[in-house]
């Protein structure tokens, strides 16, 4: 199994005429998602790819022809949160949204929006995600990709690779893994990605990679404590971070005790979550508890 992506999923992009979101829709093709078409305003009834996959002006008009379970965004940041609201109002389950730098004051916007619907948004500012041999959406190479037994969720882009990597070298291999984004507001918390795996049966066990900044971790790892039975690893990054100053993603940056990488790494070992000192050893201590 696998959780909120498979290989039927029916995969709109929108922003696909774009030289990111054509390269990248060749490349979930080519892993064998299943894009159906895509939407640019203005390009409606041009193709694209050698799939010769139609392009509408509109989601509106995309779903008048195709049934639509997912969407990829690829568009510029200041148009990107306006992508999603139609991505939204188009009743369109799962929104997967690439693009890095949207204004805070959209993403409320779209906070507000996504309260009030069924749809789930993964990013901005995220890898996407990628069930392992089935279909992925977004930019995570499919190469590094085993099937296996471990679903990995991400703040970082870049570990969320690093992670595939370590639990796929000692034969575990994964369900889904997921980068939920680096952003100031993004659409899933960890919790809520952590509720799928838990439903998952063929997810036996979790790797959480975190990292400065914000209390996500934290919370995370008191609802884990409380609700989840699976085995977690947990790795944070940003370990030498100086307070107050932003490393690499808008979220991580510390401006409080809580949101240090020492005090995470003391809250995930209270509520009996395995951390990992660095990357590499993440895979190691994860063969550990599943054999235990």
């Amino acid at each position: 199994m696998s959780i909120l992506l498979n290989k039927d999923t029916k995969i709109l992009v929108q922003g696909i005429t774009g030289s990111e979101g054509l390269f990248h829709t060749v490349q979930m093709l080519d892993y064998g998602s299943k894009v159906v078409c895509g939407v640019t305003p203005g390009k409606g009834g041009e193709t694209v790819t050698e799939n010769n996959l139609p392009v509408f002006n509109s989601i509106a008009d995309a779903k008048e022809k195709f049934e639509i379970d997912a969407s990829a965004i690829f568009v510029p940041p200041r148009f990107a949160a306006k992508a999603i609201l139609e991505a939204i109002e188009g009743n369109i389950k799962l929104i997967v949204c690439i693009s890095e730098g949207i204004p805070i004051n959209d993403m409320k916007k779209v906070q507000n929006a996504l309260d009030k619907s069924d749809s789930i948004l993964i990013g901005p500012n995220c890898p996407g995600l990628i069930t392992a041999e089935e279909s992925k959406i977004g930019i995570t190479p499919g190469f590094i990709c085993k099937k296996g037994s471990i679903g990995i969720l991400s703040r970082s882009g870049t570990l969320t690779y690093e992670a595939i990597d370590q639990i796929v070298n000692v034969g575990l291999g994964m369900t889904t893994a997921i980068g939920i984004g680096g952003d100031p507001i993004i659409g899933s918390s960890m919790i809520d990605i952590l509720k799928h795996f838990a439903n998952d049966n063929d997810t036996k066990g979790v790797v959480m990679i975190g990292e400065i900044g914000g209390n996500m971790e934290n919370e995370a790892a008191r609802w884990i404590k409380e609700n989840f039975d699976k085995p977690v690893v947990s790795f944070i990054a940003g370990q030498t971070a100086p307070k107050g100053k932003r490393m690499g993603h808008a979220g991580a940056i510390i401006s409080e005790g809580s949101e240090t990488a020492e005090a995470k790494i003391e809250i995930l070992k209270e509520c009996g979550i395995s951390v990992a000192k660095t990357v590499s050893e993440i895979g190691e201590t994860m063969i550990k508890l599943i054999e235990e």
